[in-house]
């Protein structure tokens, strides 16, 4: 009989959280601590992620949406106002801007007395899933890498206990990737930095070891269990492997493989919301319950966020999941209960081979760069998330309260879907712009702009950039000015979308959906006399999250659509040029980051001054009940949320309403043999 051993120290638990204000996530995070939180995970608004001060016009409509606004010292002063930031260890989820994030962060630290070689926590900076999966990229690969490298040269030397960069595979698993997938993509990133930190020539070849000890991960747990455990079983061991033979670290304590986690918010549903926390256990488990691959640190979605955002009271629910395992259960008393296991070791080593074969077909390629400038990545991602839902809407993959065992009693968590979320106040956002505004005026303005045209002239050669960013949040300067100061060295980057290449993923079989949706979309094209039905897909505003809209366009284009998708980051404007230009016969807009209120009734408006009044225009995205009303009402022709997981129905639907904007008669299919 297995003995228990001295319990171990459970990992760091946080909640991501962040909205509205710095001055209201700052009470949102003392409350947090206070029950019990033992880490700070900070989300931070589109506008901050993406390089952009609150007042841009790309901004309108998303600040403090998905969390906090940081535009500049005095925000990021007020986000940890009576946090000692020495003795906290801070998650930062931000790639594009990290490292002026980071600067920001130093600075408070300093300005508190910290020492900051003392300072613990991670920035997540990972650019490359930026271009595959979430969509808040900046700038090209190259000056990206070079940012990353900059980053962690710096912070090996002055922040040693900081993770400088988080190589982040849970939103690979979002935009579709399978679990070889994910640990392929993620340990291809992994090689690519490690190996321009090598080639910079910024950090001693003896100090090697110190950066692999300071790479850490952060991974996605879907709801089969067995298979995520495995997954990060065999994570472990690759990351072994490579850091030993590929960069010559023998210190073990240096190899460790080290990651923290988010239980998958893919697989939460609108439908029967209440399943989503037995499946935030089962996920957490995948990432516990195993000693040997066990997560560092782990938050947990809210049972809601397939609604909203999450109130208060939900974060704490999640976190309370969290404090039971690890405080009332006897798991932290054992080893690893499943070594030895044969089902265990025989599943970790297939994942193991599939991963390093992918690896090495990466390697061939150039490496992560080249594979992501291809579009070989994104379109790799986006045939199997279409494989994926194609089995959802099949059955095969079955979702509980979604496609099986959807009858349900009222539910008492949402009888009220007006009180069962949480909603941001537009007048936060007018404050944000003008506390900005006062910033910039009180400021002093030529130190700011010295530092500016500093950052800019190190940027141009191969300094490492992140002293003179420091200077630049010393100087006052914005998020806004800081972003585009290097933008103009730089350049800016839009990802290929991955759509053309992604192969079809529903066949059209005989007397099947997809088979009469596209007799119904060349019928339509005929009425109209036109030689295909064009459809266009917008993203409008900051809202990278892009794997909805692909599917949309990829199945469209199976159904005999011509669709115009331009990929992320819109404004309404250009969207309704494109819809113009093209002579589209339906626009979809695709957005999930709450900013649907503003930016969807200007599309309608500017459609409406540019004379066209028989295109209909459809939304999809997480948007309560409420504003879905509200959006037919200004004139949207759909409203389509993750409840509606069919996709070849949610293309018939949108072939319907091209109809009825053109007053053609509803379409029937032509009666077939059996039918006969």
């Amino acid at each position: 009989m297995t003995e228990p051993q001295k319990r171990d120290r459970p990992w760091l638990m946080r909640t991501y959280a962040g909205h509205s204000t710095a001055s209201d996530s700052n009470a949102l995070y003392r409350r947090n601590l206070a029950k019990g939180q033992t880490g700070l995970s900070v989300a931070f608004d589109l506008p901050t992620q993406t390089g952009y001060d609150s007042d841009h016009i790309l901004a309108r409509g998303e600040v403090g949406r998905v969390g906090v606004p940081v535009g500049h010292v005095g925000d990021m002063r007020t986000l940890f106002d009576g946090i000692p930031l020495e003795q906290t260890n801070t998650s930062m989820t931000i790639n594009a801007t990290a490292m002026w994030l980071l600067a920001l962060y130093q600075v408070v630290a300093e300005e508190q007395g910290a020492d900051i070689a003392k300072l613990t926590g991670t920035t997540q900076n990972d650019i490359v899933k930026e271009y595959l999966s979430r969509g808040t990229h900046v700038f090209p690969p190259g000056p990206s890498v070079r940012l990353i490298t900059d980053m962690i040269a710096y912070t090996v030397g002055n922040i040693p206990k900081w993770n400088p960069i988080n190589i982040c595979s849970y939103h690979l698993q979002e935009a579709g990737a399978t679990p070889v997938q994910e640990i392929a993509y993620a340990m291809c990133t992994a090689i690519s930095v490690l190996d321009a930190v090598r080639d910079s020539g910024q950090v001693p070849a003896e100090r090697m070891g110190d950066v692999v000890a300071r790479i850490s991960f952060f991974v996605n747990a879907g709801v089969r269990f067995v298979e995520e455990m495995c997954k990060m079983r065999a994570f472990a061991q690759l990351w072994e492997k490579v850091t030993l033979e590929r960069y010559g670290v023998t210190d073990p304590k240096q190899r460790r493989f080290r990651y923290g986690v988010q239980v998958n918010s893919l697989g939460l549903t609108e439908a029967q919301p209440e399943n989503n926390v037995q499946r935030i256990v089962l996920e957490m488990l995948a990432v516990t319950l195993s000693k040997d691959a066990r997560a560092r640190a782990v938050q947990l979605p809210a049972w809601n966020e397939a609604l909203g955002l999450p109130r208060p009271w939900d974060q704490q629910w999640s976190l309370r999941i969290q404090q039971v395992l690890a405080y009332e259960s006897d798991l932290l008393e054992y080893g690893d209960i499943f070594n030895g296991s044969e089902v265990i070791e025989t599943k970790t080593a297939a994942l193991l081979a599939g991963a390093e074969a992918e690896i090495a077909k990466v390697l061939e390629m150039g490496g992560v760069i080249p594979a992501v400038e291809s579009g070989y990545l994104k379109s790799n991602l986006v045939a199997s998330h279409a494989a994926r839902r194609a089995r959802i809407e099949s059955g095969e993959d079955k979702i509980v309260g979604v496609n099986c065992f959807d009858t349900t009693e009222p539910s008492p968590l949402t009888a009220d879907l007006d009180t069962a979320i949480m909603v941001v106040d537009p007048a936060s956002e007018r404050s944000v712009l003008a506390a900005l505004e006062a910033w910039r005026g009180q400021r002093d303005e030529a130190a700011a702009q010295t530092s500016l045209a500093e950052l800019k002239a190190v940027a141009a050669t191969e300094a490492n950039l992140m002293p003179a960013t420091l200077a630049c949040a010393r100087a006052g300067v914005t998020t806004g000015e800081w972003s585009f100061a290097l933008r103009e060295v730089f350049g800016e980057y839009r990802a290929p979308t991955g759509v053309g290449g992604a192969p079809v993923a529903v066949a059209a079989e005989p007397g099947g959906e997809l088979e009469q949706v596209r007799a119904a979309v060349a019928a339509t094209a005929e009425e109209l006399g036109a030689g295909k039905l064009r459809l266009l897909v917008g993203k409008p505003g900051l809202d990278g999250h892009s794997n909805g809209a692909e599917q949309i366009a990829v199945r469209a284009r199976d159904a005999g659509f011509e669709v115009v998708y331009q990929g992320i980051r819109l404004t309404p404007e250009q969207i309704v040029s494109a819809a113009v230009a093209e002579d589209v016969h339906c626009v979809g807009l695709s957005i999930l980051s709450g900013a649907h209120c503003e930016l969807v009734p200007d599309v309608l408006k500017r459609l409406n001054r540019a004379g066209v009044q028989d295109v209909p225009v459809i939304v999809g995205g997480i948007i309560p009940a409420a504003d879905g009303e509200a959006l037919k009402a200004a004139g949207v022709a759909a409203v389509f949320t993750p409840k509606d997981f069919g996709i070849t129905t949610i293309i018939g639907r949108i072939v319907d309403e091209i109809r009825l904007a053109n007053k053609l008669q509803p379409w029937t299919p032509a009666p077939t043999a059996a039918t006969n």
